[in-house]
């Protein structure tokens, strides 16, 4: 199954700042935006200085570098109290994203870590509201979900941070609206209200059909199949994984999820030669 902890993969540029961080991320390539991070240091103001070297540690712990991550937040430590509000947002959300994220394992995840990573985010939080840094808050709040893990936890998360996207006029703040109905969607389904699940997930998914990022469109539409198969729609589920399945290949992105999907929908349809051939596509 496709377990989407909350979404982290998102625009998080501010209108204050001047250098634009968008072009230098890609996030599925975290040491080439180490890289262009470092390349954009000369020159750049000293609060952007400090900017850069927290996607820097963000970049570290995207690959799972925790301790470098936090080195380099050590060494900016002095500095940050007289840095302007989005550096010292940045600097605490990547500070806790070193003890709690989507790429830590659950058995790191002990008290002591949580509370660090909780101690941080608010800081984050506390510091983009009072800058009016909205899509920095939003970050800070949906990060709080790799804390509290509950689904009603989650829920309350997300929804605390759409709270947020629907009262910005910002457009960095606009740009999480697809993500954080994800978000909001995947507590509802693990809370077993497939509906309201259902209604979120196809926000989801006219949100991504207007941008152009085509695997974020993909995974949208597997999220509302997911919710289908789950309310006994399996036709409808279907015929979305297979035309998903169709884009991937021609993408040259095979999607084992889409496979593991496939293969349940089939075996559920009492079709053990289609199931077996997804069985196979997801483990060839």
């Amino acid at each position: 199954m496709r377990i989407l902890a909350p979404i982290v993969l998102s625009l998080f540029t501010s209108t204050a700042m001047a250098i634009d961080l968008a072009p230098l991320w890609d996030f599925r390539k975290p040491e080439l935006s180490e890289q262009r991070f470092r390349a954009a240091l000369p020159g750049a103001s000293a609060d952007d200085q400090l900017i850069l070297q927290t996607q820097i540690a963000r970049a570290k712990g995207l690959r799972k570098d925790f301790a470098s991550a936090r080195e380099i937040l050590k060494d900016l430590e002095a500095k940050i109290a007289g840095a302007g509000p989005e550096a010292r947002a940045r600097y605490f959300l990547e500070l806790g994203r070193t003890y709690a994220s989507a790429k830590h394992d659950p058995e790191s995840l002990n008290t002591t870590a949580k509370e660090q990573a909780r101690t941080a985010y608010a800081a984050a939080l506390d510091i983009a509201k009072a800058g009016r840094l909205d899509a920095l808050a939003i970050d800070a709040i949906h990060m709080f979900a790799f804390i509290d893990t509950a689904p009603a936890d989650q829920l309350k998360w997300g929804k605390a941070a759409m709270a947020v996207v629907v009262a910005s006029d910002q457009p960095a703040a606009q740009r999480w609206e697809a993500s954080v109905r994800n978000n909001i969607g995947y507590a509802l389904h693990q809370l077993g209200r497939y509906e309201e699940a259902l209604v979120e997930f196809n926000q989801a998914v006219s949100i991504r059909e207007k941008g152009k990022d085509a695997e974020a469109t993909r995974t949208a539409y597997w999220m509302v199949a997911w919710t289908l198969r789950a309310l006994h729609r399996t036709d409808d589920a279907l015929d979305i994984q297979l035309r998903l399945e169709r884009e991937a290949d021609d993408a040259k992105q095979p999607d084992p999820y889409v496979f593991e999907e496939l293969e349940l929908l089939y075996a559920g349809k009492g079709n053990k030669e289609r199931a077996a051939h997804y069985a196979t596509r997801r483990h060839p």
